[in-house]
């Protein structure tokens, strides 16, 4: 039970229960908070929520996908909490936010947020509510300067972006000496992860126990924000880490689900399958997210097809080898071809693999060379159904691939891959092009596109809308610029944030915050791309 004088704290996902609830990041915040006696947590979503706090202390939002942006909105709305940190008074609670979407770029969202939680939140959250409680008797200006001074907790009012005359970001300076000039992300070092908080029938993966087996990837492909922002690779214990998390999961569900960015990698991996293939464990279900194609054998396939698995998911992103190593892809054909044979020789039933078009430096010969794989795999494999998941390239911050734009020709060749894979019997489940731009025009904007987003909360949030609201906002003539108290300079054209190939001496809007990597390593990296694909042509 929550002690007296405990934060009234309201934890929010932008998304129904049924989503937000299968989301483990969103579950170990909650945990976190649920777990102090100084902290009087309570749950909201789109669709509902626990019984609100009348004048909470602090309200979070875990932000996963560029395209919740504008929900953020909505749900302050829905506890009439002023939209703009600037309007907020000593009453209004703290509006913190958090996950891999703000840790990256917060900057398009910054103006409505008043403290940003920049990486794990098993470090940040501790401490965070730590200096809430010691400083609770400060007023909110003060408060916010002393929340700055905590490693990893950006405070976006303390800081003032600054452009020229042409209206081109050149800095991102503190207003005050109090605080830091960057931010650093701070990272969780230990050799046990999480697993879920919350089993329920309810959940978009009903009655699943998930369990995170490792944390970034090793591979680094170059356009990858989950294995960059994430560094560096960890994996749980085997005996510490993965059995206990199993075990404690296996008291309520049959269920069980294995996840991190490329699981297969975790340095004992054979060893948990073969524990999960005893005997006892015949009733339970498995299943488990992306693997390398490297890794599956056909050990693995028996043990998966034993415990419920009817597919399994690769990522090859390109057909094409010489792309593959641009993009540093570590795979060979013959590894996709054993990954796919392994699968149908263990009785599993589907091959799901993940590609991406519009890739830096991509052609049209790349793309026949997509097609021709798959079309190759279906003829040479029997008995297994292949379903290509497929997407356009969007640039991440903190990633070496953050200076190339989206290609438009991706759209065309999107079409390609349908037009010559699905009449071959080949599934096809391409994400929207016309999305991925908007996805981009978030991932890489900076804090003019705030009054943008605050245009598409509610029913307004449609493809179309974005786009008519980022034309009246570059003319200056959309309504909610009034209320924006840092308008200093005229937006960006859509081509240049959303298309554009940006110098590597540009001032990106994620400058002073302060990844994995320095961006001299993020470049040296790009170099090389740069060198693998004068080596192709």
């Amino acid at each position: 039970m929550p002690e007296k004088g405990a934060l009234k704290t309201i934890l929010a996902f932008p998304s129904t229960y049924k989503v937000g609830i299968t989301s483990l990041g969103y579950q170990v915040i909650w945990a976190t908070l649920a777990q102090r006696q100084d902290v009087d947590v309570r749950r909201l979503f789109t669709d509902q929520g626990d019984k609100s706090h009348r004048q909470p202390d602090l309200f979070g939002l875990s932000l996963s996908w560029e395209l919740d942006g504008p929900v953020l909105l909505d749900l302050l709305t829905k506890q009439s909490i002023p939209l703009w940190s600037h309007t907020r008074g000593e009453n209004h609670p703290i509006v913190f936010g958090g996950g891999p979407v703000l840790t990256a770029n917060p900057e398009p969202l910054a103006p409505f947020l008043d403290v940003v939680l920049l990486g794990d939140g098993e470090n940040l959250i501790p401490n965070f509510i730590e200096a809430m409680h010691t400083n609770k008797k400060l007023k909110r200006a003060d408060l916010l300067i002393k929340l700055a001074q905590i490693p990893g907790i950006y405070v976006p009012s303390l800081y003032t972006p600054k452009y020229n005359s042409n209206g081109i970001l050149i800095a991102i300076e503190p207003n005050t000496p109090d605080i830091p000039i960057s931010i650093a992300k701070q990272t969780l070092q230990s050799n046990i992860l999480s697993h879920s908080t919350v089993i329920t029938p309810e959940a978009a993966w009903p009655s699943i126990h998930m369990v995170e087996v490792v944390r970034s990837c090793p591979e680094l492909c170059r356009f990858c924000l989950a294995s960059y922002l994430t560094l560096p690779f960890r994996s749980s214990s085997l005996e510490d880490g993965l059995i206990p998390a199993v075990e404690k999961g296996l008291f309520a569900t049959k269920r069980i689900g294995l996840l991190g960015a490329s699981v297969s990698q975790h340095p004992q991996f054979e060893d948990l399958l073969k524990w999960l293939n005893q005997e006892k464990f015949n009733d339970i279900q498995l299943s488990l997210s992306s693997v390398r194609a490297s890794t599956v054998s056909l050990e693995m396939a028996k043990v998966l097809y034993n415990r419920g698995c009817k597919s399994i998911t690769i990522a090859i992103e390109s057909g094409s080898e010489k792309l593959r190593k641009i993009i540093n892809k570590k795979l060979i054909e013959e590894e996709i071809f054993s990954a796919a044979r392994y699968a149908s020789e263990g009785g599993l039933q589907g091959l799901k693999l993940y590609g991406m078009v519009g890739l830096p430096t991509e052609s049209n010969d790349d793309i026949e060379a997509t097609s021709d794989l798959l079309l190759r795999l279906k003829k040479t494999v029997k008995g297994i159904r292949l379903t290509l998941g497929i997407s356009t390239f969007v640039p991440k911050a903190h990633t070496p691939f953050q200076w190339y734009g989206v290609r438009p020709e991706a759209e065309k060749r999107l079409k390609l891959l349908a037009k010559r894979l699905k009449p071959q019997g080949i599934q096809i489940r391409p994400e929207s092009y016309g999305w991925s731009l908007i996805q981009a025009l978030i991932s890489r904007s900076d804090r003019r596109l705030a009054p943008v987003i605050m245009a598409m909360r509610g029913s307004n949030n449609s493809l179309g809308n974005w786009k008519k609201a980022y034309k009246a906002a570059y003319k200056n003539d959309l309504t909610e610029l009034k209320d924006q108290p840092f308008r200093s300079s005229q937006l960006p054209s859509w081509e240049e944030v959303i298309h554009e190939n940006w110098s590597i001496n540009k001032v990106l809007p994620w400058a002073h915050l302060n990844g994995p990597l320095t961006n001299d390593k993020l470049i040296k990296d790009l170099e090389q791309s740069i060198h693998l694909y004068s080596q192709k042509t």
